[in-house]
């Protein structure tokens, strides 16, 4: 098993955690309501894990430009 992170906006490749490396309670899983993890988390066929997280950049250009985030993909 395998965690990727990738962004949700760019879909830029963020970092890896592999299998046995940490758990999702280490990672901080557990904190998340049901709702987020929905939305945040997908499980993969093969056992993996992708996480949604905001990259950087895209981070910086929703601060920047707030009226971004009423977009559905705003930084594709």
């Amino acid at each position: 098993m395998a965690v990727t992170y990738t962004c949700r906006h760019c879909r830029t490749f963020i970092g890896e955690i592999r299998q046995g490396e940490a758990s999702e309670f280490q990672l901080g899983f557990h904190f998340l309501t049901p709702e987020e993890r929905r939305d945040i988390i997908s499980y993969n066929p093969n056992g993996d894990i992708t996480v949604k997280v905001v990259c950087d950049y895209c981070k910086e250009a929703l601060e920047a430009n707030p009226e971004l985030s009423l977009l559905a993909n705003p930084l594709q």
